[in-house]
């Protein structure tokens, strides 16, 4: 019985341990409503599947949740531009190829739009660096201006219309490369995801980051640069927000300036909340934000397949993320544990008493 005990405490007290079991709970939802959940078929030499579906529909926010991971840990504040960023990118990369008009012929080479469109995303975030780590304003209200102005611009860059590229390779990047049995979009999260925690590893990147997040001016007497590393996190945000920009543009074969990356940035906080990162800096999990934005697509296909509509999805999943974050409060934790040692005082007063 002890063996089990501790061995319990063990698991529990592992770092990723709520973030797994919440998405293990929305899976088996899902299982429980849809029996063959998690069978997957090939057609046309393509994957098919409800679990395919997920983690392809949750690429994008997989890619956002990564940078924003590095924002939360270095300053101890949110991105919340990320939306906008990502459809000003896919704006740049859409008029780059076929102007202020839709067509099927592109008037520059498809990866100088890329380019172009990730070089938006990287001075984006730069912009927001400059501000939080140079000006000192607070992040929510730093990143406020792009939330406001971003689409604004992206409305202007394409004159207020939805912009179509009617060109079978542009679909590639959203979809899926002929021949290929993944969506693309899975491939390019892996290979964000896969370099950054590389980097993270292999250098003293991730120590940097965590020490600024826990006390910047501390870092800065032991000789960090503590608003260059701020910086750096920012403008990596805005790089993700750059190719999650490009994969939404992609997916629809257009621009819509309104609606594409539409509350994304909502999502990417909750992901990283999700996997049990501390919204107030300093240690962060990649792993922990990759599970949260899996969870969370997941929520979402499982209310869908509820017969929930698009305009109460929100509310739902509000109530469900509530839940999930309370869970994983300290605080919660703490008042558990209040309650615990009282019920042993108890118990063991009886048993003196007796």
């Amino acid at each position: 019985m002890n063996n089990i005990k501790s061995i319990w405490k063990k698991v529990t007290g592992y770092r990723l341990f709520l973030p797994i079991f919440c998405l293990i709970i929305v899976l088996i939802i899902n299982l429980i409503k849809t029996p063959a959940f998690f069978q997957i078929t090939i057609k046309n030499g393509i994957l098919y599947g409800y679990i395919i579906d997920i983690i392809n529909r949750s690429s994008e926010l997989i890619v956002l949740a990564v940078g924003m991971t590095f924002v939360v840990a270095a300053s101890a504040g949110t991105d919340i531009s990320v939306g906008a960023v990502s459809a000003l990118s896919g704006a740049v990369c859409v008029y780059a190829l076929v102007g202020s008009a839709s067509a099927s012929e592109y008037r520059m080479p498809y990866f100088a739009a890329l380019l172009l469109a990730a070089l938006t995303g990287i001075l984006c975030g730069a912009w927001n660096g400059f501000l939080v780590a140079k000006l000192k304003i607070q992040p929510m209200v730093a990143t406020l201006i792009l939330f406001t102005a971003g689409r604004g611009i992206a409305q202007v860059l394409t004159q207020g219309f939805i912009l179509y590229v009617r060109t079978d390779q542009f679909k590639y990047l959203g979809n899926s490369i002929p021949g290929v049995p993944l969506p693309t979009p899975i491939f390019i999260a892996i290979i964000v995801v896969a370099v950054t925690a590389f980097v993270v590893k292999k250098t003293a990147l991730g120590l940097y980051i965590q020490t600024v997040g826990i006390n910047a001016k501390a870092a800065r007497l032991v000789g960090l640069n503590s608003s260059f590393i701020q910086f750096l996190s920012y403008t990596f945000c805005g790089l993700c927000a750059g190719i999650a920009g490009m994969i939404i543009t992609s997916r629809v074969y257009s621009i819509d300036a309104n609606n594409a990356g539409l509350n994304i940035e909502l999502d990417a906080i909750l992901a990283v909340a999700i996997g049990g990162n501390s919204l107030g800096g300093g240690k962060f999990s990649l792993t922990g934000s990759v599970i949260g934005a899996i969870t969370i697509q997941a929520l979402t296909t499982s209310l869908y397949a509820m017969k929930v509509t698009a305009d109460q999805l929100p509310v739902y999943k509000a109530v469900v993320v509530i839940i999930i974050v309370a869970l994983q409060s300290p605080e919660l934790k703490r008042m558990y544990l209040k309650l615990k040692n009282r019920g042993v005082i108890g118990d063991s007063g009886r048993k003196v008493a007796e």
